[in-house]
C-alpha cells in the first residue's frame, strides 16, 4: 500500500500519560474546511438520531468540522507512539493515587523519569499494523487467548487473506500493537479504518446522517471489532498475568491502549472511534477513558447442567415444551435428516452447499455477501477443529439447509444460516435446537445465536445485554450523541426487564 512496514522504527506520535502531546503524523490528511454553524430549528426524528425528542448536534451549538473525501486513504496511515506507564508502588502514595484515578488522572510528575526496573515503571511503544499478519501468530494469541475463536490470529487473518476484509471493501486494517521496552507484544487491539457502517451490527447510520447534515464527513471512522461478527469478546487484549501486581499492570496497559485509540482518532482527524461488543469489564474501562457507552440486546441460551435435551425441556412451561416437540417432529416427518458435522467430517461438498445457502440468505434479505467463497475454504482448512456445520439433507442425499457455528472454550457461537428449500420449522431445528443439543452433550456453558430475534425467547434463549463504546472527536456532536444514548440505554434496560417476564422457563409454583 505504499509505505514499508518497519513501522516501529518511525516515531510518528508521542503519547504522554501526563499530556498526550502529539507530533506530526505522516500520511494524507483531510483538507481544512470552513467553520459551520447549525440551524437551531429541528423537526424531530428526521435527523436520524433515533426517536429521542431532542435536537441534534448539541441544540444548535456551533460545530467545527473538517471537510474530507468520502473514501479511505490509498496510503497506509502508519502510526507509532511511545509513552511511560506509571506503576503501582508500595512506597509511593502518589503513584498509587494515579492508579486509582484511572484514565482521567494521567501520570504523576515523577513518572516521566527514567525507569530501569518493573517495580518503578513500564515503557510501551504502540504501532498500527496494516495487516494482522504483521504480528506473529503466537504473539497475537498470547494476548487474545484461544477461548474465543473470533479474536484469534487465524480468524482475523482468514478475513484479510480471503478478501472479505480489504480497502476495496471499505475495511483498512490498522491493528493496534503495544510492545514493551524489550520488544515483547504486551497488548493488541483489532482496529480498522472504515468508509461505511456495514457489517458491524451496532447501527450508527443515523449518526452519520446527522453529522453530514451539519456539513461534516462522518467517514472514514475507526472501528475496533471483529468484522461481520456480533459476538462479545475481548477488544483491548493483553497477555494474561497470574499475580495480583501483574493484573494491575494488565489493567494499566488496557487503559493506555484505550487512550491510544482516542489519540489515533484525533491524529487521523476522523469523526469517531467505535469499539463494538467488548466484554463488560472492558466496556467500563473504555467509558472511564472518555468513550460513550451504548447498550444492546441479544438472546443467549445457558446450560444449567442439563443431562439431555429432554431434561432441558422439563424446565420449560408445558405449552412451550409441547410446541418445541411439535416443531422438531414436523421437521423429522418431512423426511429431512439433520447432521452436526465437525473436523474431518466436513467435506468439500458441505462447504460448496453452505456457500449456496449463504448467498440465498443474502439475496432474500437484499443484503451483501460480506464473506467471499475463499473465506469458507480457508476456514475449513485452518480452523476445522473450531467449526461445526449443521446440515439438513432431504431424502436422496441433497443438502437443502445449513448453519455455521464456531466452538469456543465455553460457548457455541451461531453465525450464518441459509437454505434452498423451505421446510416448516427447519430454521429453528438447524440453528437453535441442534446447537442446544451439542452444548448439552459437550457440556458447553452457553449458546449465542447471533443478533436480533425475539422468537428465540420461546426456545430458551433469554435476553442478554451487550455493549459498545464510542469516542466522538467533535465535542458538540458528542453532546448530542450522549443525550441520545441516555434515552436509548434506558429503553434497552426497560425492554430487557419486560422480555425477562416472557421467559419460557417454569417459575416457583408452576406445575410439572
Amino acid at each position: 500500500l505504499g509505505l514499508p512496514r518497519q513501522a516501529p522504527d518511525w516515531p510518528l506520535i508521542h503519547v504522554s500519560m501526563a499530556g498526550l502531546t502529539p507530533l506530526p503524523l505522516w500520511g494524507r490528511r483531510g483538507e481544512e474546511g470552513r467553520p459551520l454553524a447549525l440551524c437551531r430549528s429541528w423537526k424531530g426524528g428526521a435527523s436520524g438520531l433515533g426517536t429521542s425528542p431532542r435536537p441534534p448536534i448539541g441544540r444548535g451549538a456551533p460545530l467545527q468540522l473538517k471537510r474530507r473525501r468520502h473514501s479511505l486513504p490509498r496510503r497506509p496511515l502508519l502510526c507509532v507512539g511511545a509513552w511511560r506507564l506509571p506503576w503501582a508502588s508500595t512506597t509511593s502514595q502518589e503513584t498509587a493515587g494515579a492508579t486509582e484515578a484511572g484514565c482521567s488522572s494521567g501520570a504523576t510528575q515523577g513518572s516521566s523519569s527514567a525507569v530501569q526496573s518493573p517495580g518503578e515503571g513500564l515503557e510501551l511503544s504502540v504501532a498500527l499494523a496494516t495487516s494482522v499478519s504483521d504480528v506473529r501468530e503466537e504473539e497475537w494469541n498470547a494476548c487474545s487467548g484461544t477461548s474465543n475463536p473470533f479474536v484469534t490470529h487465524a480468524f482475523l487473518d482468514i478475513l484479510e487473506k480471503s478478501g472479505s476484509v480489504e480497502r476495496a471493501r471499505g475495511w483498512l486494517p490498522q491493528h493496534l500493537v503495544a510492545r514493551d521496552g524489550t520488544g515483547t507484544v504486551r497488548g493488541v487491539c483489532p482496529l480498522y479504518l472504515k468508509s461505511h457502517s456495514y457489517g458491524e451490527y451496532v447501527f450508527d447510520q443515523g449518526w452519520a446522517q446527522g453529522y453530514m447534515r451539519a456539513g461534516g464527513e462522518y467517514y472514514p471512522k475507526l472501528q475496533s471489532c471483529v468484522p461481520f461478527t456480533p459476538v462479545t469478546g475481548s477488544r483491548l487484549m493483553v497477555a494474561p498475568s497470574d499475580s495480583e501486581a501483574s493484573q494491575d499492570e494488565s489493567d494499566r496497559i488496557r487503559r493506555a491502549m484505550a487512550r491510544a485509540l482516542t489519540q489515533v482518532a484525533q491524529q487521523y482527524q476522523v469523526s469517531s472511534c467505535h469499539v463494538t461488543f467488548p466484554e463488560a469489564s472492558q466496556a467500563e474501562a473504555l467509558r472511564a477513558c472518555g468513550f460513550l457507552q451504548r447498550t444492546g440486546l441479544q438472546y443467549h441460551w445457558t446450560n444449567q447442567d442439563y443431562r439431555s435435551f429432554d431434561d432441558f425441556l422439563a424446565q420449560l412451561k408445558p405449552n412451550r415444551r409441547k410446541s418445541i416437540r411439535q416443531e422438531r417432529r414436523r421437521v423429522s416427518s418431512a423426511g429431512v435428516k439433520v447432521m452436526r458435522l465437525k473436523g474431518d467430517d466436513i467435506k468439500q461438498r458441505h462447504w460448496d452447499a453452505f456457500y449456496r445457502f449463504y448467498l440465498d440468505t443474502v439475496e432474500r434479505k437484499w443484503g451483501q455477501n460480506y464473506l467471499t467463497r475463499e473465506f469458507f475454504d480457508m476456514l475449513g482448512q485452518r480452523m476445522r477443529d473450531d467449526v461445526m456445520l449443521v446440515m439438513a439433507e432431504e431424502e436422496g442425499g441433497r443438502l437443502i439447509a445449513g448453519a455455521l457455528n464456531l466452538i469456543g472454550e465455553d460457548t457455541i457461537y451461531g453465525r450464518n444460516w441459509g437454505c434452498i428449500k423451505d421446510v416448516k420449522f427447519l430454521h429453528f431445528e438447524v440453528c437453535y435446537y441442534q446447537a442446544i443439543e451439542e452444548a448439552i452433550n459437550s457440556k458447553v456453558a452457553r449458546v449465542e445465536a447471533g443478533a436480533q430475534g425475539q422468537h428465540k425467547i420461546q426456545r430458551g434463549y433469554l435476553p442478554t445485554k451487550t455493549y459498545s463504546n464510542h469516542y466522538i472527536t467533535n465535542k458538540s456532536f458528542e453532546v448530542a450523541i450522549k443525550d441520545f444514548l441516555k434515552t436509548e440505554n434506558e429503553e434497552i434496560a426497560d425492554t430487557i426487564a419486560y422480555l425477562e417476564e416472557c421467559s419460557p422457563f417454569k417459575t416457583v409454583g408452576d406445575g410439572p
